[in-house]
């Protein structure tokens, strides 16, 4: 990372975050229609209902731009597992360690609220293998293995990890 222009770090969503994050899950290439969508409709949830909603967020940011974020949020009935439901970088710096710093930054936010435990999925196909070894990388174990879940030959792996 370029210390001359360091990255910040913020939890709070604003409103000019729901294009960052358009940007930057479209810019991706890894994602579907749907899947962007769905993305924004998250934010979109954290913005209209604040701190009633279950989704949380952590945003890097460089030079004012977000260049990656997380969303994640407490497993509804469980007491202390959480779901990381989003994990991205802006692509022009994607591979420079900022995925492995957010992930360890969201962790440490998990932690502090009382988690345990942290799951995150992902697709077997091989554009996913970076995405796989990634989450290897981090500590994270695969845990399950949903056949055919997306669509015939693209499997759903749930990785997890203990959080100490």
């Amino acid at each position: 990372m370029n210390q001359m222009n360091p990255i910040t770090y913020r939890q709070e969503i604003q409103p000019s975050d729901l294009n960052a994050i358009l940007n930057i899950v479209q810019g991706s290439g890894f994602f579907s229609a749907c899947e962007v969508e769905m993305a924004c409709e998250l934010a979109t949830d954290r913005l209209e209902q604040g701190q009633q909603s279950s989704y949380q967020f952590l945003f890097a940011e460089k030079d004012g731009q977000v260049v990656g974020y997380t969303c994640y949020g407490l497993i509804p009935a469980t007491a202390s597992s959480y779901d990381l439901y989003w994990i991205a970088v802006s692509e022009p710096i994607r591979g420079g360690g900022l995925g492995k710093i957010l992930l360890e930054k969201t962790e440490g936010l998990i932690q502090k609220m009382g988690g345990k435990q942290i799951y995150a999925d992902t697709a077997s196909r091989a554009q996913y293998e970076p995405t796989q070894h990634f989450y290897k990388s981090c500590g994270y174990v695969p845990e399950a293995v949903l056949k055919d879940f997306y669509s015939p030959g693209d499997s759903k792996i749930i990785y997890s990890k203990v959080l100490k």
